[in-house]
């Protein structure tokens, strides 16, 4: 399967980024079961986490590029290589945003039960 052998290429530092942005999605599960004072407390520093989370591993993955493109001679620039380093950088942004908008719609509903 080419997901799972993304994630055993990716870096320590992607794939923590990775696993912060899922925790706003856990709280906000945790809340539809059980809404709380506390738990919607703790959904807005888990989505400021969350966003800093995907930003960082973003711009973690672009300055992984620049490095290589830095390193490599003008005329020998592997430009599909680049636009393919490209699209996997923007992954952590995608899977925050996504995460984050399932959180905040888990926690809408939950909201609305307690209501």
């Amino acid at each position: 399967m080419p997901i799972l052998h993304d994630l055993q290429q990716i870096s320590l530092f992607a794939l923590t980024s990775l696993a912060v942005c899922v925790l706003p999605l856990l709280m906000a599960i945790c809340y539809v079961f059980r809404p709380s004072e506390a738990n919607l407390a703790l959904m807005r520093p888990l989505s400021l986490a969350a966003i800093f989370a995907g930003l960082s591993g973003v711009f973690s993955g672009l300055t992984i590029i620049l490095r290589g493109l830095a390193a490599t001679p003008p005329s020998n620039t592997p430009w599909g290589s680049v636009a393919a380093g490209m699209s996997e950088a923007l992954i952590p942004a995608f899977v925050g945003f996504s995460c984050l908008t399932g959180a905040w719609l888990l926690v809408a509903l939950g909201m609305r039960r307690t209501g």
